[in-house]
């Protein structure tokens, strides 16, 4: 398979308590040390409990968040923010809200022309054309286009966001939670239009949410985020059916599904460890019901579980 984007130790850390001369009192670690690949054509969800570093991983993806370390690959070349144009026609990003990321003093025309006249210098003609294949590429109306973002649903609000990233002619999206603000029925309309632009596209797909059903019925593989580190990666299917890590295994047991009755987590905790004083060994450990004394000083790696599942645990289920 070919890669179309390949993360080697990425990391993520902010300053807390700037001064203003000197360091700051302290380092958050926001996305720890992560290593992915994603091959052209997949879907690959990132699941994990808000503050897992699920977003922060997203914005380092399309420069708008410089990485602290770490390495950036896109088709095989590095990412590089000195020139937004030949990223920006490789990947592009679909905003979880969709009314607030379009500009309100512009027309969807306005809008939909700005990535082709800045990233491909396309002539007014065939820009006309172009933004016409794209929305009835998304199943919008071209009467839309003389409107403003305002006066529309959430859902054509979302498909708009959609066709803007198809203008810029990318073969990666970065899905951040698309579907989280739609009504239920509206999502499946929209994740039924990401398959559809998937296969007719071959796009490849980082999609991001904290729904495992949504993610199970999109994604090809799946990772799951904790404090943020990758602490299980591998096929959907298999990582829902049978998960290695313990809080895998709690997400997966806390997320409602219809007839069947919610239950009581077995984890002993409830919150995410304080960032500005990580635990020793594992994150995980407090809120672990599996825990070992192994765990209490020693971080675990990612490792081969079974074939293609990898999960970084000392006590794997």
């Amino acid at each position: 398979m070919t890669e179309a984007l390949k993360l080697t130790g990425l990391s993520k850390s902010f300053p807390v308590g700037k001064r203003l001369f000197g360091p700051p009192k302290a380092m958050v670690r926001a996305v720890r040390p992560t290593s992915l690949v994603v091959d052209k054509g997949e879907t690959l969800g990132i699941v994990g409990e808000s503050g897992c570093g699920k977003t922060t991983l997203a914005r380092m993806l399309v420069g708008l968040l410089a990485p602290t370390g770490g390495r950036i690959e896109i088709e095989g070349e590095p990412l590089n923010t000195t020139n937004p144009a030949t990223f920006g026609r490789k990947i592009q990003y679909v905003f979880q809200d969709p009314i607030s990321s379009l500009n309100p003093r512009k027309t969807i025309r306005q809008i939909m022309e700005a990535p082709l006249r800045h990233l491909h210098r396309m002539p007014k003609a065939a820009r006309a054309t172009r933004i016409s294949e794209i929305f009835a590429a998304v199943n919008l109306r071209e009467e839309f286009l003389e409107r403003y973002p305002h006066e529309f649903s959430g859902g054509q609000a979302q498909r708009i966001g959609i066709a803007r990233a198809l203008a810029a002619d990318a073969r990666i999206l970065i899905l951040d939670e698309p579907v989280s603000a739609l009504d239920v029925s509206v999502q499946a309309q929209v994740l039924n239009l990401l398959s559809d632009l998937k296969a007719k596209l071959g796009l490849t797909y980082l999609f991001i949410s904290h729904d495992l059903a949504v993610v199970e019925a999109v994604s090809d593989r799946v990772a799951v985020l904790y404090f943020g580190s990758v602490v299980e990666i591998g096929p959907t299917d298999q990582v829902f059916a049978a998960p290695h890590h313990p809080y895998t295994k709690l997400l997966a047991d806390s997320a409602p599904k219809v007839g069947r009755a919610l239950k009581a987590p077995e984890a002993r905790e409830t919150e995410l460890p304080n960032p500005l004083d990580p635990p020793q060994g594992c994150a995980f450990r407090a809120r672990c019901p599996y825990a070992i004394p192994r765990c209490a000083t020693e971080e675990p790696a990612l490792e081969m579980q079974q074939a293609g599942v990898w999960a970084a645990c000392h006590n794997p289920q």
